[in-house]
């Protein structure tokens, strides 16, 4: 094994020295004025002669193909260690639900295992000089990924906690969660500064406010790297760079129309506080940017070399290296998955290409070979990934050798997320002194979230979209039930979903645990046509709080979301409504504080330790607003909100809240289209697949390869990619056997297709059809009708993809009533036959687009 000459010792002595700054030292605004271009960053991480010149040695004694490896970053399900090895890969990351041999609950041990097999691949290459790996893991709130690891709070309801020292905790006891795993580097902290609340990724952004986003990136940065190449360090990274929160109507993935002067004072200000700190990676943004008052259209973030280089690295002087999103190089004009000149050139230094990755390789060589990527380029690309390993120490030791390695224990922390829990919630309502609950109480628990710690852990936990969670899968958690429970007594606590059929008068209280169900990026969005109003979304949640105010107890309602929403009519329901975000695994901060002055104090393990003193605020509602909360159901970012940036109430400071005025509006404007399917189910329809007289539900597991019937399979099904993330499925018939969306209601198309709406998908050839291809709609039972999809497909490639339109015309044409579709979207074939299908969705104003097809070319 090589070792590294540097002194780590050397190294470290300047990394403590500048840490001990802190944050105010290097605050790029110190005297608060605005800034006029992109500052430059003094980092905490200084520059060290020595590791350059090992950056130079090393570097020279490289071929190119062992440089486009260094760049290259495959997903663990798609290399094994020996290509690690003969590929002289640089990196590797597990995607979320991504688990060693894909086993959800694999134990810190296997994971550890897996690291140093990786890595004792990457060191016995033939190179000069073996280099090794680093894996990289999304690490969201905790060391999320992984089973029996503590789950904290999600970032927006610590952005509530106003608390960078807490930040700094929770990020050094992920740190040490990773490394117990063997991993080194973590795509955290994220330093968006969501504006909208549409946008799906709103939980994951610490505050509308770029001032206390930066304070927290500098502090996420310094408890991950601590002492960066410590056994308990991490390498951080800072993203998504820039403006991922910017974006319009919070579209995931979509265009930021700000100024520069909006993108560098509010949105660039994590990235400051990131630098600042010392991070030495910066992922780039699957977003674009268009600065309108500029005159300036950078494009998609993964090819705008003026920000990647220019913006971050020259002018900001960012010394480490950018790594791409998921595929993000296959989101520029001319570029694919494996093939992207544009976005090394644009400052790119390390490839995300989770299965690609072969061709990936070819195809840069080849390019660097032709001219076409310079390999100066190149060069300074590997030398930033050098620089960054050698600086976390990554020479001297194999992921085994921390002392945190395969410690089961350093993955949970439940005292500190369980002071993280009761730092973040946020008293909205209190009327009659509902709050605090006292002991000895008899009390009704109601609601779908009382008893799911999937719904208070969210998305990024165990799986990427937090989905298809149990509580078995989080082993050490506690929910809201079981705190409660715990709290009172067994006896005292009775659980009713619905809370309909329980005799009321047996009760002193109502407590009701609701709110929004686990989303993640793209899926997680509201479109800009439907309101914020949570009850359109989840009436369930609704009709369980009609059903507790009719009892006439004390109802009090702990509000489980990502983002603010309108939820006028859940508040006057409630005579106590608290808002606890995503607290993750540890239910008890929660009732920590909704019994603070009955209950008593804690003493140091987070235990009741004795009842509180007069005034004692140590367990008061001590949480605030960092993001308006609407008051409308079409709120717009700029509008008044019913609750500003730093309201809460508490204990010691009450203040009685009216009625507030309710509003029915059910849409924020005319609906562009009717989604059916992207990735996951949309709302009323469900996938499913048929073959002969059997049927079954697809289901939305993003892991799962499904081959059913299991006696005899007709189809495989698994997740795949056409447009993002893991946001379509391909279907291979082995048989004749149908997939289709059904939804348990009617839809009535006739207003859509009078607008000239079509059914639209957008679909990837896998193996070209031999037989008919019947896409079809239904309106119930002997009410259908199709056309033969081949001819259509017919100079179709494997591997390409297209959106296919069929005007809603052609259906009706062929006798369907489209007054009463139940089923939007069926396709039927036979062996050999397979393709990928994603956006399943009715379309307005689509049936005339160039390429929709003429339904009079093709048979009934």
């Amino acid at each position: 094994m090589h070792v590294n000459p540097v002194r780590p010792t050397l190294l470290h002595a300047s990394l403590i020295a500048a840490l001990a700054l802190g944050a105010s030292a290097v605050h790029a605004r110190q005297d608060g004025a605005p800034l006029k271009d992109w500052p430059r960053i003094q980092s905490a991480v200084a520059t060290d002669a020595d590791i350059e010149k090992e950056v130079a040695r090393i570097l020279a004694g490289m071929t190119l193909e062992q440089k486009v490896g260094q760049m290259t970053q495959p997903e663990i399900k798609s290399i094994t260690p020996e290509e690690v090895r003969r590929h002289h890969i640089g990196s590797v990351l597990n995607g979320g639900g991504s688990w060693p041999g894909m086993e959800k609950r694999a134990s810190v041990q296997d994971w550890v295992e897996l690291a140093d097999a990786y890595y004792e691949a990457s060191m016995s290459t033939d190179a000069k000089t073996p280099v090794p790996i680093i894996w990289g893991t999304d690490a969201m709130h905790g060391h999320s990924n992984v089973f029996g690891a503590t789950l904290f709070p999600h970032n927006i309801g610590l952005g509530a906690a106003h608390d960078p020292a807490l930040i700094r905790e929770i990020a050094r006891a992920t740190a040490h969660a990773t490394r117990a795993t063997g991993i080194t580097w973590v795509f955290a902290p994220t330093v968006a500064v969501a504006q909208d609340p549409r946008w799906g990724r709103t939980y994951e952004s610490y505050s509308a406010s770029g001032e206390l986003v930066h304070d927290y990136a500098v502090a996420a940065v310094q408890g991950l790297q601590d002492t960066l190449g410590s056994e308990g360090s991490v390498v951080a990274t800072a993203k998504h760079f820039i403006g991922d929160g910017a974006t319009d109507q919070g579209r995931d993935q979509g265009n930021a129309l700000v100024s520069k002067a909006e993108m560098i004072n509010v949105h660039g200000q994590g990235y400051f506080g990131a630098l600042e700190a010392g991070a030495q990676t910066v992922m780039a943004s699957f977003s674009s940017w268009h600065d309108e008052e500029g005159g300036v259209d950078y494009g998609k973030m993964h090819g705008a070399g003026p920000l990647l280089t220019g913006a971050l690295k020259e002018k900001m002087g960012f010394d480490g290296f950018v790594v791409s999103d998921w595929n993000g190089i296959g989101q520029l004009p001319g570029c694919t998955d494996s093939s992207c000149a544009q976005a090394i050139n644009a400052g790119i230094d390390m490839v995300m290409v989770p299965d690609a990755w072969k061709a990936f390789i070819d195809n840069t060589v080849r390019q660097v070979r032709s001219g076409e990527i310079p390999e100066a380029r190149i060069d300074d690309a590997v030398s930033r990934i050098l620089r960054v390993k050698l600086r976390a120490g990554l020479f001297e030791h194999k992921p085994s050798d921390s002392r945190y390695a395969g410690d089961e224990e350093a993955l949970r922390h439940p005292e500190l997320a369980r002071r993280a829990v009761r730092e973040s919630l946020v008293l909205m309502k209190n009327a009659d002194a509902a709050l605090p609950l006292k002991a000895g109480q008899r009390v009704l628990v109601v609601g779908k979230s009382a008893d799911s710690l999937s719904n208070m852990a969210g998305g990024w936990s165990l799986t990427w979209q937090g989905t298809d969670n149990t509580n078995d899968d989080y082993p050490h958690g506690t929910s809201l039930l079981d705190a409660l429970r715990k709290r009172l007594g067994p006896d005292h606590v009775v659980f009713s979903e619905t809370g309909k059929d329980v005799e009321a008068r047996e009760f002193d209280a109502v407590v009701a645990v609701i709110g929004e169900t686990p989303y993640a990026e793209g899926i997680g969005d509201i479109m800009s046509s439907d309101t914020l109003t949570h009850s359109q979304r989840h009436p369930e949640d609704l009709a369980v709080l009609e059903a507790a105010a009719a009892t006439g107890k004390p109802v009090v309602t702990v509000f489980l979301s990502g983002r603010p929403l309108y939820t006028n009519d859940l508040i006057n329901l409630s005579d106590a409504f608290v808002a606890a975000w995503l607290p993750g695994t540890e239910g008890e901060g929660v009732t920590d504080v909704l019994f603070a002055s009955a209950g008593g104090a804690l003493d140091a393990s987070g235990r009741v330790a004795a009842p509180m003193a007069a005034g004692d605020a140590s367990l008061d509602f001590r949480g605030r607003l960092t993001f308006p909360w609407p008051g409308t159901p079409c709120w717009k970012p700029g509008e008044q909100a019913q609750f500003a940036p730093g309201y809460g109430l508490s204990y010691a400071q009450p203040a009685r809240l009216g009625e507030l005025p309710v509003s029915d509006v059910e849409a924020c404007g005319e609906a562009t289209a009717l989604p059916i399917f992207r990735g996951s189910d949309a709302p009323t329809f469900t996938m499913h697949l048929a073959a002969g007289s059997e049927m079954r539900a697809l289901g939305n597991d993003l892991n799962a390869t499904v081959r059913w019937p299991e006696a005899e399979p007709a189809v495989e099904v698994r997740t795949v990619q056409v447009n993002v993330q893991q946001d379509a499925k391909e279907v291979t018939w082995l048989k004749p056997a149908r997939v289709f969306s059904r939804s348990a209601s009617r839809d009535n198309l006739n207003a859509m297709a009078a607008s000239d709406a079509a059914l639209q998908f957008d679909m990837k050839l896998v193996h070209a059809p031999e037989s008919e291809v019947i896409l079809a709609m239904e309106c119930g039972q002997d009410c259908a009708a199709g056309i033969d999809l081949a001819p259509a497909i017919a100079d179709m490639q494997a591997g390409q993809k297209r959106t296919v339109t069929v005007p809603l015309s052609c259906f009706a044409e062929r006798g369907l009533k489209l007054d009463s579709v139940n089923v939007p979207f069926s396709v039927e074939a036979d062996a050999p036959f397979a393709a990928a299908f994603t956006d399943i969705r009715i379309a307005v104003d689509a049936a005339n687009e160039s390429g929709a097809i003429d339904c009079g070319t093709l048979a009934q």
